[in-house]
C-alpha cells in the first residue's frame, strides 16, 4: 500500500483520537433527598456533595431548578481533578401538600447533564 493510501485512512482516526481526550467527570454522593415533613414558610436546605474524579477540571456550566420555589447555588469556579464540591439547594414552602422537584445540573462532563432530586410533603 502507497504512502499516501495509508495517510488517507491515518490522518481522520488521528483526528478523531485527538479531540477525544480525557474528560471531565461527576461523582454524586447522593442525588435524591427527601426533606419528609417539613413546616409551610419555613424554608429547608440540603447540600449535594460529588467528586471529580475526571482527569481535567469539572466546570458547572449552569444549575436550574424545575420551579421558583427551588434555589439553587453552585459552584463557578472550575473543580480540579480529585477535588469535592458541593451544590446547594433551598426549597421555599410555601404551600401545603406533597411535593417532587428536579435540579438539572449542565457541566463539561462526556453526559453534559446530571439531575438531582428532592421530595416531600408541606405541613
Amino acid at each position: 500500500m502507497s504512502i499516501l493510501k495509508k495517510a488517507i485512512w491515518i490522518l481522520p482516526l488521528l483526528a478523531f483520537f485527538s479531540f477525544s481526550g480525557p474528560n471531565a467527570a461527576i461523582e454524586w454522593k447522593f442525588t435524591d433527598y427527601n426533606f419528609g415533613k417539613i413546616k409551610k414558610n419555613k424554608p429547608v436546605t440540603v447540600e449535594f456533595e460529588f467528586k471529580n474524579p475526571g482527569m481535567i477540571p469539572l466546570i458547572i456550566e449552569n444549575v436550574e431548578s424545575s420551579c421558583g420555589c427551588t434555589v439553587p447555588d453552585y459552584p463557578k469556579q472550575p473543580i480540579m481533578s480529585g477535588a469535592s464540591g458541593k451544590i446547594t439547594v433551598t426549597f421555599d414552602a410555601k404551600t401545603t401538600g406533597y411535593f417532587s422537584k428536579t435540579i438539572t445540573v449542565k457541566s463539561n462532563t462526556d453526559d453534559g447533564v446530571s439531575y438531582l432530586y428532592i421530595k416531600g410533603e408541606v405541613i
